[in-house]
């Protein structure tokens, strides 16, 4: 059966593959990022943001080109030492810190040190404790 092809626009056999059509890849998953959609993951977050007050716990110290000290948007919860480096420490207190998503950029590229976000972590885990 003859019908127009919605990819190259010309009028050809249904079943003929005329080599426009797009070819969808299927996303290759790592375990962090199953670990990343479980209950855990969600409820340990939550934790965490709360611990922070949900804040960028960054921005509240204005540092890194912060532009707004009290920054509640676009939060996310970054892990200091990755994941993939030490899958032990993903659930760990003292390696989770509250970060906007410019924040969180800049640490994964490593443009924030891991000291500062460490001593940030410790700071925020001291006032949990008292």
């Amino acid at each position: 059966m003859l019908k127009s092809c919605k990819y190259c626009g010309r009028i050809h056999d249904s079943k003929y593959n005329c080599g426009k059509k797009p070819i969808r890849k299927k996303m290759k998953y790592t375990k962090a990022d199953y670990f990343r959609r479980t209950q855990a993951w969600t409820d340990k977050a939550i934790e965490i943001k709360q611990r922070d007050n949900y804040l960028c716990q960054i921005c509240i110290r204005r540092l890194y080109n912060t532009l707004q000290q009290y920054n509640y948007d676009r939060l996310s919860v970054h892990h200091a030492i990755p994941i993939n480096t030490d899958w032990e420490r993903k659930l760990d207190n003292d390696n989770l810190i509250t970060i906007c998503q410019m924040h969180h950029e800049m640490a994964e590229r490593g443009d924030i040190p891991y000291e500062v976000i460490k001593n940030i972590i410790d700071q925020q885990e001291a006032k949990e404790a008292d």
